[in-house]
């Protein structure tokens, strides 16, 4: 197991934010479209190419894009017009995808030079973590950056 992943299975046991535990577990499920979907509902883990030279960092995970799959910067729905679908599209478009669209953790998507991660590994009510919450997460993005050498830019 290498250091990337031990990193990210600590990362997805974490535990410091009773309000986003509660949150990420509560909303499993309410919205219709993914209504039938097993949730991941933990802290979602960074993704892509253990060699990226890029690093994308978002806010937080969406309650059903990577609350519901696990994997970060993944479709919260089917209808093809959430943010993850418009940025898989222009990634695919870059060359940083091999495909234009994320599901679900089980799709295929393979990420090359890109490596993609977020502020705040749980999803947060509104989408509006707290400073506390924030700061408690900041030492997760900060190790991950750290195991990855190879970054040159981080948007």
């Amino acid at each position: 197991m290498t250091a990337l992943s031990r990193h990210s299975a600590a990362v997805t046991a974490c535990s410091k934010c009773p309000r986003l535990a509660k949150y990420r577990v509560a909303v499993a499920g309410t919205k219709k479209a993914c209504a039938d979907d097993v949730y991941w509902s933990r802290p979602a883990p960074g993704f892509g190419d253990p060699h990226a030279r890029v690093v994308l960092v978002g806010l937080a995970p969406a309650a059903h894009g990577a609350n519901r799959t696990g994997r970060m910067f993944t479709g919260d729905g089917t209808d093809g017009m959430g943010s993850s679908d418009f940025l898989m599209r222009a990634l695919h478009a870059a060359g940083f995808a091999n495909q234009a669209t994320s599901r679900d953790a089980a799709d295929g998507l393979v990420l090359t030079d890109l490596w993609m991660t977020a502020a705040v590994r749980c999803a947060p009510p509104d989408n509006k973590p707290t400073p506390a919450e924030v700061a408690n997460c900041a030492p997760w993005l900060a190790r991950e950056l750290a195991l990855l050498p190879r970054v040159r830019v981080v948007v």
